[in-house]
């Protein structure tokens, strides 16, 4: 019997047959073309290097504030090691004197003899003075029950100091690894950054540089080492004017990652100086920092508040007044004032 199906058309008949060829045809020369020399990618623009380049800075700035903070930390930790390392020794030596008491003791007694004391009594042709005797055993036995009692009291207190002094050499040992890691972080960061300076020409390398260092043209984002204009007429108040004054004389010195001073600084370090010249103490990073007093609002800003900026909480610069900053940039950069917007801003903290 005959089949009554039609029989099937394909999609691609006809003149879409002939599209499609048309497409598959220029496809396979647009790859030719891509596959010949000569067809690289056009060198990318100043500012799409200089984005990059502020987001390499970036994430070496985040790894710079963890390294600050395994660094604080076993600072720490080695202080209260050490410490507890000099009380075992001094309990030690308390230890070995109380075995020593303990030991004449204990050669005294058998050299002496023991008698029971009721045989003694009757043998003692001066039962007073035997009396005397026995009071005088009978108290240097208590003695030296105290004695023993004293040497296991310190006996475990030596050992909870040993084991409280290996905790803390281990938890040194991960911090100090930690610290390795972040280091390592930060020199891969700032050689990428380095790297992709050094693929521009002269130019276009100066003028990126300048723009990321804020000492182009006007309107270059950043700032100048001077203060900007009208900012002379802000006046800070109590601890917070020592701390400005403080910031203010920095202005100039390097960048440095990890470096609190005097003579260079990195974000976080810039900050916690300035706040301690005020009599201040803040803790080490931007991550602890950002709770070292109360929030305020960019509205509410005084001279000496602390502004944080990007998502995570990785920089920190000096409110001034005036609409500026002082912070401490990025390595190749120096301690510059710049507006306070400049950057993406997270939070804002009066230090107490």
């Amino acid at each position: 019997m005959a089949s009554h199906r039609k029989p099937r058309t394909s999609p691609l008949a006809g003149p879409a047959a002939r599209t499609a060829a048309t497409l598959a045809t220029a496809a396979a020369a647009s790859v030719v073309a891509l596959a010949q020399p000569g067809q690289a990618d056009p060198r990318p623009t100043a500012g799409q290097v200089k984005a990059q380049v502020d987001a390499l800075y970036q994430q070496a700035e985040q790894a710079t504030q963890q390294y600050d903070g395994a660094a604080a930390a076993a600072r720490t930790l080695q202080a209260q090691a050490a410490q507890l390392q000099q009380e075992a020794a001094a309990t030690d030596d308390r230890l070995n004197t109380l075995r020593g008491r303990l030991g004449g003791m204990a050669a005294l007694q058998y050299r002496n003899g023991t008698l029971d004391p009721e045989l003694q009594l009757l043998l003692s042709a001066h039962p007073d003075d035997y009396l005397q005797r026995a009071g005088d055993l009978s108290q240097a036995l208590a003695s030296q029950t105290g004695l023993v009692h004293e040497v296991e009291a310190q006996s475990r207190a030596l050992d909870a100091q040993r084991t409280a002094a290996q905790a803390k050499l281990g938890a040194l040992q991960t911090e100090q690894q930690r610290l390795a890691s972040a280091k390592e972080q930060i020199q891969r960061k700032l050689a990428a950054a380095q790297q992709l300076l050094s693929s521009l020409d002269a130019a276009t390398r100066d003028s990126v540089t300048a723009a990321l260092n804020g000492t182009g043209a006007p309107g270059t984002p950043g700032a100048t080492v001077q203060p900007p204009p009208g900012l002379g007429s802000v006046v800070a108040t109590g601890r917070a004017a020592l701390a400005v004054a403080f910031a203010r004389a920095q202005v100039g010195k390097p960048y440095v990652w990890g470096a609190t001073g005097p003579d260079s600084y990195d974000c976080s370090g810039l900050v916690q100086a300035a706040w301690a010249a005020a009599g201040i103490a803040l803790p080490r990073t931007t991550y602890e920092q950002i709770n070292a007093g109360h929030r305020v609002t960019i509205a509410d800003l005084q001279p000496g508040d602390l502004v944080f900026y990007y998502a995570g909480v990785s920089h920190v610069a000096m409110y001034v007044g005036g609409g500026q900053i002082i912070h401490a940039p990025h390595p190749g950069a120096s301690v510059e004032y710049a507006p306070v917007g400049e950057m993406p801003i997270v939070g804002a903290v009066r230090p107490d």
